[in-house]
This record gives C-alpha cells, structure tokens and sequence, in this order.
C-alpha cells in the first residue's frame, strides 16, 4: 500500500478525530476552561501514542501544560525536524454569531465549521497523520522528529520560553516547521518568510471617583471617556502613519524585490474590499493593500470599554474608561521598546485632569527568514508535489510568538508552511477550515518529512 493510498483508506477515520481534537473547550485566556485545556492536551499523549510515537509526556508549567514527543530512529546522519504548534483556541464570543456551537464541529460546503479549526487544531492534526501514516507504512519515520504543542500560544506563549530554554539540548535540531499561517488562496500554496510581531497594550483612564449625572456635573470635569477618545484620536495621522515618536527608527523596509513580489501575487483589491462589505479601504500612504496588510506596521484599537451600553438611555458621566490596543511589528522593531514609546506618548498627549495608566499586556518580536536552505526548499518540493503548483512566498500579518526562540535558543531556522485560508474566520466566529486543505495538508506534511530526509 502506498502512503497516498493508506491516507485515503482511513480518511473517515481522520475525519472522525479531527472532530474528537475539536470538542475541546481549550480556551487558554479563560481560567474556567483550565480543565479543557489540560484534557486537550491529554488526549494529544495518547494520541501521539497511539499512532506509534516512541515517546509523549505531558509536561506542567504553572499554566497550561507542553505536549512533548519524540520519535528519533531515524538515525544520526538523519537530519531532525521539530514540529512546532499549539492546541489552546481563541475566546468564543461574541457567541450569537456563530451559526452551530463552537465545539460541536459542524460538516457543510465542503469545510469543517469549529473553534479552532485552522488555527491551530486542525493544522497540527495533518502533520500527525502525516506521521502516523508514515509510520504505519515504512514502519519509521525518514527523519528524526521531535514534536512540541503548547497550550499557550493564544496568550503569548507564557512558559514555553522557559522550557525551551531549559531544555536546549533535548530540543536541538535542524529546522523547525510550523503549520499555522495561511495559503495564498485556494489551490495557491505559500510559503511565508516573515510575521509581524505583536506589542499589546491597554490603556486606562480614571475621572472622578464614582460615575456622576451628567447633568449636575457634565461640563465641570473631564469625561475619561473623552479624554480616551482624544488620546486615540493622536496615536495616527491622516496619512495613516504612526504617531508615536521613534516608533519606525528600527523598521527595515521593504526592498525593491520584495515589492516587486508583493506587486506579482494575484490579488484583487475590489474584490477584497467587497468581501469585507466596506466602503473603502485605507492604509498608510505610500503602500499597497498587500503591503498593509503583511510587510507594515499597524496601529489598532482591539476594545474599548466605559459607560453605559445597554438598551435605552442612561445620562452618565462614566468614572473612568479602558482601550486595548495592538500594534503589529516588522522586523527590526522590538516589543519593549515599542512598548516604552506608547506608554511615554500616551502620558505625554493624555490631559492633565484624568489618571492614565498604560499596561503593557504582552509581545512578540517580529521574524524574518531566510527564502533558501534545506527547510524551505524541502517544503517549497512539498508543496508543489501536493498542490501541482509552485508555491509563493509570502509574509504573514500575524504573529507567532515561540519563531523568534527558535532562532535564539535553538539556532535552528523556521519553515512556516500553512494550509489555512485567510478568509476561514481565525479568531472570529464560524471559524472553518477547508476539507480539501485538510487532503493535502496532511500529503504535504509527508512529502515534506521525505523531502528533509535526501
């Protein structure tokens, strides 16, 4: 039996602990889903186990745990590839949106409807059928594996730092593949040279002491809701440039060829802009929408919370008000020192009548691989034997905080090969991921362990 044969054999089988993987409520940023996240990553043991991994553990943090498993047989002229992933998922809400239970995977138009599902449950999932199908054929694997998943990633990978750390040498490989951005598109596959960092502040503004009427006291004191609003306001320019002093000293910008890149993928802005259902579309000036999206900075405002906000009319002037506010990075920028800059800015511009604090919430450096080397063009002959096509390669406007670890402790380059699409909904409800993706997904995965075999 041939490898693609075996794959097709227990497709329903797949399909059927995909949908097992996806039942679990693992939202790490919720303490009382702490119990779904540790049982998700139970299942993942015996799971690896199950499928022939030599070696699985759960391995505690004072978070959530680290899945580790290694399946080294392949000996020492053998390269060793460590796959990287993470098994906790986004918050749910807003819940009303979701057209079927979040996890209660859901099967229609040819995609699997779940929490999860693209990012990163099911991305992870082909690489271990990749792995159990290589197993169950050749009997071993063509390469040394080591597998790390974490339950943290959605929160800033916490703890998995530490352990890598501490466990340097029993990490040690040659490259590293993470399954966890997208396609270009459909039947396009991409191979992405660099992610955006991420700085993730919250700002809080504090008033009078208690919320007041706004009619005995409107007009007296500053409305922290106001004060917040103007504080935002200054954060960008009309031309959609950053405002925040030294904010783009350390930012390498795109180079000629890497324009030129960006200006060949096939992409139509209408027909994005259609898709969103927005009136237009905007970005800083000077750059493409493409542009904007991966190779740019950014500068968002992810919540904002004060006064009353049900139904009907409340006359109060609220006692304080709170933003959440990210900022995407390219390379070379750094996490804490952008993050030193908004707070200094924010202090600076804030008016002197309210209380602002500004917190920084969490961070991640952005990363810039190399096109060429092993890893690539062992994935880059992946793909293209899977999907019949040359992949692209791209940048990613996400972030995956662990990549730049990998490159300081482990000294070992990342190979950032996804399946996803950007339009399945990460993070958002009815997050889906396409059936035919999850088929050459997992024959990608394989052909890409073959491939760092020659």
């Amino acid at each position: 039996m041939t490898h693609k044969e075996y794959l097709e054999l227990h497709h329903d089988r797949f399909i059927e602990e995909l949908t097992e993987f996806l039942t679990f409520p693992s939202i790490s940023t919720a303490p009382e889903h702490s119990k779904d996240v540790h049982a998700c990553g139970e299942w993942l043991i015996k799971h690896l186990q199950g499928i022939g991994i030599k070696h699985a553990e759960l391995h505690e943090t004072p978070g959530h745990p680290i899945v580790y498993a290694e399946h080294c047989e392949a000996g020492p002229d053998k390269p060793t590839v460590l796959f990287y992933g993470h098994y906790d998922v986004q918050p749910v809400d807003p819940l009303e949106l979701w057209t079927n239970p979040p996890f209660t995977p859901v099967f229609r138009d040819g995609k699997v409807f779940a929490r999860g599902a693209t990012d990163d449950k099911g991305q992870v999932f082909l690489h271990l059928k990749a792995l159990e199908t290589l197993l169950a054929i050749d009997g071993t694997l063509p390469v040394n594996v080591k597998i790390l998943l974490e339950g943290e990633e959605e929160i800033g990978s916490i703890n998995l730092p530490e352990y890598i750390e501490n466990n340097k040498e029993r990490l040690a490989c040659d490259a590293v593949v993470v399954s966890d951005t997208p396609l270009y598109g459909p039947g396009l596959p991409s191979l992405c040279y660099g992610l955006r960092g991420l700085c993730y502040m919250e700002i809080h503004v504090q008033g009078p002491n208690r919320d007041l009427h706004s009619g005995s006291y409107g007009g007296s004191i500053t409305n922290p809701a106001n004060a917040l609003c103007e504080i935002i306001a200054k954060l960008k320019d009309e031309h959609g440039r950053i405002t925040i002093p030294g904010f783009y000293d350390d930012v390498i910008d795109l180079s000629v060829e890497e324009r030129a890149g960006y200006a060949a993928l096939p992409f139509d802005s209408e027909a994005f802009r259609n898709g969103l259902e927005v009136p237009a579309l905007c970005g800083e000036v000077g750059y493409t929408t493409l542009e904007h999206i991966s190779g740019r900075p950014t500068l968002d405002v992810n919540g904002l919370n004060s006064g009353f906000t049900g139904i009907g009319a409340k006359t109060v002037l609220p006692a304080k008000a709170s933003a959440k506010v990210s900022m995407r990075l390219v390379a070379n920028q750094d996490t804490d020192d952008i993050a030193k800059k908004f707070a200094d800015y924010v202090q600076s511009i804030a008016p002197n009548t309210v209380k602002v604090e500004v917190v920084n919430l969490h961070g991640a450096n952005p990363v810039l691989v190399e096109r060429t080397g092993k890893g690539m063009n062992a994935a880059s002959r992946a793909l293209h034997k899977a999907y019949g096509v040359e992949p692209y390669f791209t940048r990613e406007g996400g972030s995956i905080p662990v990549c730049i670890i990998f490159d300081q402790k482990l000294n070992a380059p990342t190979v950032l090969m996804g399946f996803g699409l950007q339009d399945e909904n990460a993070h958002s409800p009815d997050e889906h991921f396409s059936l035919e993706n999850v088929k050459l997904g997992m024959e990608a995965s394989l052909y890409f362990y073959q491939e760092m075999s020659k």
